[in-house]
């Protein structure tokens, strides 16, 4: 990550906003999702999930949080 030098408190509260369509908005989204699968891996298999009765739901999310590095 590059280091930024201000040299005055203004300087520091610009915004950093990107236009639409400008490539390096893609590239920043992207880091952002890739450090969060990195840190942070999904907590649940991808897909849609139906369940007959509530029960059945409470089960599956207990399966899922045991899967859980945290246990939450």
């Amino acid at each position: 990550m590059p280091v930024r030098r201000f040299r005055s408190v203004e300087e520091m509260e610009q915004p950093r906003w990107r236009e639409p369509g400008d490539p390096n908005l893609y590239l920043a989204i992207s880091g952002v999702w890739s450090f969060g699968l990195r840190t942070r891996p999904p907590l649940f298999p991808p897909g849609v999930y139906r369940h007959r009765t509530i029960e059945d739901l409470q089960e599956q999310s207990a399966r899922w949080n045991s899967l859980s590095p945290t246990g939450t």
